[in-house]
C-alpha cells in the first residue's frame, strides 16, 4: 500500500481538487449544489476554515482554503465533507454509480474519488496562481468563454470587490497579487 506523506509547511493556505468516482457530472445539478453547501458549513462548524477562491464544475471542483494557524488538518475536513455530501446527497434523491466490490469491502460509496489533490500555498505569488487556476477552470475546460458566464465559482465575488477590473488575463494577474498578500510579507 502507498504511503502518501502530506508536508506541513509554514502557510495557512492550501489549495485542493476534488474529483467524483469516475469522473461522473453531477456536481453542478440542484441537490449536489445544496447538499455540498450543506457538508462545508456544517463541517466548517465543527473545524474551521475560510474559502479563498472556489470554483464548482461538473466532475470536480477547485478551491484554495486557509485553515487556522495551528490546524492544518485539512484530510479530517474533507473526509468530512464528502461523508456529508454523500450521505445528503443520496438520501435528497441522488443517484451513485454500481458499487464496486472493493467500495463495497471498504465501505466506499461510488460518489468520490478516494483521494483529493493538495498543494500548500509557498508565498503570494504562489497564492496569485492558484486563485487564478481556480477561476479560469471552466475556461479551461471549455464550459464557457468568459469567465462572468460561469455561475459557480468566486471570481464573481473578486469582480465584484473591483480586484479584477475589466475581465482580462494580464490584468486579472495583476490585480489578484494584492490578495491576502499581507499574509506572506511577515
Amino acid at each position: 500500500m502507498t504511503n502518501y506523506k502530506r508536508i506541513i509547511g509554514r502557510s495557512d493556505y492550501f489549495s485542493f481538487t476534488v474529483v467524483t468516482h469516475d469522473r461522473q457530472r453531477f456536481l453542478t445539478d440542484d441537490n449536489s449544489r445544496a447538499s455540498l453547501r450543506f457538508a462545508i458549513e456544517q463541517t466548517r462548524e465543527q473545524y474551521p476554515f475560510e474559502v479563498i477562491a472556489f470554483c464548482l464544475l461538473p466532475q470536480h471542483l477547485h478551491c484554495v482554503l486557509k485553515l487556522p494557524h495551528h490546524d492544518k488538518n485539512y484530510s479530517l475536513r474533507w473526509s468530512l465533507i464528502k461523508k456529508r455530501f454523500t450521505r445528503k446527497y443520496l438520501m435528497s434523491g441522488g443517484n451513485e454509480l454500481p458499487q464496486s466490490v472493493s467500495r463495497t469491502t471498504h465501505r466506499h460509496r461510488a460518489i468520490w474519488q478516494k483521494r483529493f489533490w493538495e498543494h500548500q500555498i509557498r508565498d503570494k505569488d504562489d497564492l496569485s496562481n492558484h486563485i487564478n487556476y481556480v477561476h479560469f477552470n471552466p475556461v479551461k475546460h471549455k464550459l464557457v468563454k468568459e469567465l462572468a458566464d460561469w455561475p459557480w465559482s468566486t471570481y464573481h465575488d473578486y469582480a465584484k470587490s473591483g480586484y479584477y477590473g475589466d475581465v482580462d488575463l494580464k490584468r486579472m494577474q495583476e490585480n489578484i497579487g494584492n490578495i491576502l498578500v499581507k499574509e506572506f510579507d511577515d
